[in-house]
């Protein structure tokens, strides 16, 4: 298994590649949501990707503060479907959340989680916060790390 992080432009067009097309395998497929995966987030962003056996099969964006929030944020969390049951998910979290800790210390971290994801993401420390809202007709809730 191997673990890279890189910022947007250090990304090489294959592992950009790798990354849009696992993306909307999952979201846009997968999930049958027609939005707009590619944003203009991914160019501030920095991409944590693990790969096994030479395939990507997970994925996480960190977003800056004062980009989706005023806090640092994580999103595009994904798992390719072969991996699922593997605990990737987890490892995919506690990374970004490693390097979230180095790059933005003492900072409370905000998600848009989609809703049947909450008791994932609170058994790694989050917390809901508000009502349940629609984004792009997916059942979402916000919650947050402090």
């Amino acid at each position: 298994m191997e673990i890279i992080l890189k910022e947007f432009k250090d990304l090489s067009n294959t592992q950009l590649f790798e990354i849009y097309k696992l993306r909307s395998e999952v979201f846009i497929v997968e999930q049958n949501c027609a939005y707009q995966d590619v944003d203009d987030i991914d160019q501030h962003s920095a991409h944590l990707l693990i790969s096994e056996a030479g395939t990507l099969a997970a994925y996480a964006r960190i977003i800056p503060p004062g980009i989706s929030y005023k806090e640092p944020s994580i999103g595009r969390v994904v798992v390719r479907k072969q991996f699922r049951g593997k605990d990737l998910g987890k490892l995919l979290m506690k990374e970004s959340l490693k390097y979230m800790s180095a790059a933005f210390p003492n900072r409370e971290i905000v998600i848009s989680a989609q809703s049947y994801l909450i008791k994932f993401y609170t058994e790694l420390g989050f917390k809901a916060e508000g009502e349940e809202y629609l984004e792009d007709d997916i059942p979402h809730t916000k919650m947050r790390l402090k």
